[in-house]
């Protein structure tokens, strides 16, 4: 028979799996070859994020308290999605693909994306592409911006729902795209905006949550893609040399991580 220690233990474990969050990473690319070597799967960048957000708000919390995060490979098996019912929140990665395309996979993705912000439950987190892929499953338009890249660290002006959400005056985050959201949806509250793109970030309560930025990236993963980007001509050797001066600037992605955490938690 349990002794009341162990029964109590016992209610304490079951208590702490009903309250994990069950997060469907959608992988919508792979890492570069060393990053890919040290954290596997684009599931594993954000688990390092995640992980480095959750101990710095909830000291002596493993992510694995709070968070299961199950990865998706959805660029190579199309039909590889979780039920809707089987979680609690999805977050949909960055990608070198264009969110406008309409390849299968993508095309996938966005009706994914459409029934997940239709379920009345769960919460959506975009990220660069996947912030695109969110506008775009919202009905606006994106496309590529006439401005170019907007690559490394940048600063984002945030609006008063921006500081509230990140705890922060002003947002400074890596970034990597040329293509755009270029209107903010209806039921939206953007976020924020700078001069080179000025839907940074949108939220809507207990649906979504989306920044255009990297919070997951690192000086080491953002270096990577730039060198390997300049040189196979990506990148020219004036943005790359712009880009790599400020791929080790302090940014907010921990910040962002944190957010993300309390939306999925809370909304």
């Amino acid at each position: 028979m349990a002794s009341s220690e162990q029964q109590q233990r016992q209610a304490e474990q079951q208590t702490a799996q009903q309250r994990r969050l069950r997060v469907a990473v959608l992988e919508c690319d792979a890492p570069q070859p060393q990053t890919r070597a040290l954290h596997k799967s684009y599931t594993g960048v954000f688990a390092a994020l995640l992980a480095a957000a959750a101990g710095t708000s909830q000291p002596r919390r493993e992510l694995e308290d709070l968070v299961t995060l199950t990865g998706y490979d959805i660029v190579h098996e199309l039909h590889t999605y979780p039920a809707l019912d089987d979680i609690d929140a999805v977050l949909l990665t960055g990608s070198r693909h264009n969110a406008f395309d309409e390849d299968p996979w993508i095309r996938n993705l966005v009706d994914f994306t459409k029934r997940a912000l239709d379920s009345g439950r769960v919460r959506v987190v975009g990220i660069c592409f996947g912030h695109q892929i969110v506008g775009r499953a919202l009905g606006m338009r994106v496309g590529q911006s006439d401005k170019g890249w907007e690559v490394a660290v940048t600063d984002v002006e945030l609006t008063d729902k921006g500081r509230e959400i990140f705890q922060l005056d002003k947002l400074r985050v890596h970034q990597m795209h040329r293509d755009i959201v270029f209107d903010f949806p209806p039921d939206s509250i953007p976020l924020g905006s700078n001069d080179f793109c000025a839907v940074q970030g949108m939220y809507s309560p207990d649906r979504y949550l989306t920044v255009q930025g990297h919070p997951e990236f690192t000086n080491e993963i953002i270096s990577e893609i730039l060198f390997n980007r300049h040189t196979v001509g990506i990148f020219t050797k004036d943005v790359y040399e712009d880009a790599i001066s400020r791929a080790s600037v302090p940014h907010d992605g921990v910040a962002v991580g944190k957010a993300m955490l309390n939306f999925m938690r809370h909304g």
